[in-house]
């Protein structure tokens, strides 16, 4: 084999990806190409040394959408690599969900140099500036040449690139990091040994914002309102407190003693939502009319703690908050039970009826004959979305991780299921539909290991399904994710079913402009891409489906009815 020739891009290249790794970063998720390939040598390297997890995905958009989801799971973003041209701007949606929901993300994408820009060069394009309304922190790097210092400089590049990404620098948002980097030829060379100290140390602009934590009183009628993101916070603020907890199932705090069950109709009534003085707001509500309506009265006090690129504020006097706090003070009791009756009589039962044991160990043969008939009643039940939702909630517990996607079933989801203690995730900032299966890889991907039990769970219909069904495509030396994605398929989007443009648009314009009816074979999808298919119409196939621990990734049809 020749000598390996000196590249400028390849010494800059990894001394950018080593200073990242030693700050903190341990996935890259890398999109193949002819410009980014000095990036992509130093990346496979670092996974020889055991230093990264890589994950190579074609498609640049499921690696954005993957890179999403560690960063949700971690807190720590992971660095997504491209090549230059059209791949950058497939990383767009992700980047915007990022922004939108405060998950930290690295964009390191290769570029052409200058003096290539603007003069029809190959899969070259204005790359510079393209996320700079979203982005925390955005550079077009320098072109390297192999001049002194440029090691040092892309070391520095690095630490700042994660003090923004982290929220450690800037606005104090985490979010999205743009490094632009444009590389010379030759593109791929020897890479060269660590020649100084790490650059970590190098001064990093604090954040322009301090910190504060908001001390609330206890006087007004407050309830706790959890959106997408929100997380246990909102469950600790509200059981100190003493106050209602109206959590999204998307929250991640829907469990606890204040959880109300049925919180769209407890808003609803003039006896407990018409009365709410104030509301304190964690992570980002998305899922009901009643919380929006809430959100946006004037006459509310809104404290909402900022967790995105955008600060809520519905009503217009909305109080931005760092964190909040309450002051010592008795519980008001009046208010407080009010709430608590009402949700402990608006608890939905969706569970499988338990088994009748007396009977079926009864030795009068028409009592056991009774239960026996009641027993296969109960799992030849035909699902529907109640059931569907319930049974993934259900089989799915604080050691997995659940997906939601941007379908009618969250919605279903949010109004029905009870509260329980499980890591939940979903794209809410912006409210996609795209992205779904990719970023339930990326959660996996971060929250699994040898010693670190689990499957994660996306629940999605079948449109944001095949949105997405690239991301179903793995290479086949990197480790399978344990991941099931659990497919509600109505065959169209009946989730305009609930909206206002259904009672004045015609049945044949629904249907051809909204619905998109489709009779896609998703077993057939399954099998190009080596994935297990299960299509199950019972609640007791579900149940199965579910819990067999045959199979690391499975793709579990249920078919419903519109």
């Amino acid at each position: 084999m020749p000598d390996a020739i000196a590249s400028p891009a390849s010494a800059a290249a990894w001394r950018l990806l080593d200073e990242l790794v030693r700050g903190g970063v341990s996935h890259v998720v890398l999109s193949p190409g002819s410009r980014s390939q000095a990036l992509a040598l130093a990346a496979a390297r670092l996974e020889r040394e055991g230093r990264i997890r890589l994950h190579v995905r074609i498609d640049e958009r499921v690696a954005g959408f993957t890179a999403l989801g560690i960063g949700r799971e971690l807190g720590v973003p992971a660095a997504v690599v491209c090549t230059s041209g059209t791949a950058v701007a497939n990383l767009l949606p992700a980047a915007l969900e990022a922004h939108h929901s405060g998950v930290p993300l690295l964009l390191l994408t290769a570029d052409r140099p200058p003096e290539l820009r603007g003069v029809g060069a190959n899969q070259t394009t204005r790359q510079p500036g393209l996320f700079d309304a979203l982005a925390r922190f955005a550079t077009d790097a320098e072109t390297p040449t192999g001049a002194d210092g440029e090691g040092e400089r892309m070391a520095r590049l690095a630490a700042l690139a994660l003090a923004h990404a982290t929220g450690r620098a800037g606005d104090a948002v985490p979010g999205p990091v743009h490094l632009n980097l444009p590389y010379r030829e030759p593109l791929a060379g020897a890479i060269p040994e660590p020649d100084g100290e790490p650059g970590l140390s190098a001064d990093v602009p604090p954040s322009a914002r301090a910190r504060t934590t908001t001390i609330l009183p206890r006087g007004p009628r407050t309830v706790v309102v959890a959106g997408e993101g929100a997380g246990a916070d909102a469950e600790q603020l509200a059981h100190e407190a003493g106050w209602p907890l109206v959590a999204e199932i998307v929250s991640g705090a829907r469990f606890g003693r204040r959880i109300i069950h049925g919180y769209r109709a407890a808003l609803r009534d003039p006896e407990l939502g018409g009365r709410v003085e104030r509301a304190v707001v964690l992570g980002h509500p998305t899922l009901s009319r009643e919380v929006a309506a809430l959100l946006s009265d004037p006459a509310v006090d809104v404290v909402a703690v900022r967790r995105g690129g955008e600060e809520l504020n519905l009503n217009g006097r909305t109080r931005p908050a760092d964190a909040v706090a309450v002051e010592d003070g008795p519980v008001d009791d009046a208010w407080l039970g009010a709430w608590m009756r009402f949700s402990h009589a608006h608890a939905a039962d969706l569970d499988a009826p338990a088994p009748d044991l007396p009977g079926l160990r009864s030795a009068d043969p028409h009592e056991r004959l009774d239960a026996v008939r009641a027993e296969l009643d109960a799992v030849r039940r035909p699902l529907d979305r109640a059931q569907l939702v319930s049974a993934v909630w259900a089989a799915t517990w604080p050691h997995d991780r659940l997906v939601f996607g941007s379908s009618r079933l969250v919605r279903v989801a949010d109004a029905l299921l009870p509260g329980k203690k499980v890591p939940v995730h979903a794209n809410r900032g912006l409210a996609g539909i795209d992205g779904t299966v990719a970023t339930a890889m990326g959660v996996a991907l971060a929250s699994q290991g040898p010693d670190r039990p689990g499957v994660t769970r996306v629940l999605l219909g079948d449109l944001a399904f095949l949105h997405d069904a690239g991301a179903l495509l793995l290479p086949d030396f990197e480790d399978e994710p344990r991941v099931q994605v659990i497919v509600g398929n109505d065959r169209g989007g009946t989730i305009f079913d609930g909206l206002e443009v259904a009672a004045t648009a015609s049945d044949e314009d629904m249907t051809r402009v909204l619905y998109t009816p489709q009779s896609a074979r998703i077993e057939q999808l399954a099998a190009a891409y080596g994935w297990e298919h299960h299509r199950v119409t019972t609640r007791g196939a579900l149940d199965q489906a579910l819990t067999s621990t045959v199979g690391r990734r499975r793709i579990i049809e249920v078919p419903l009815a519109r």
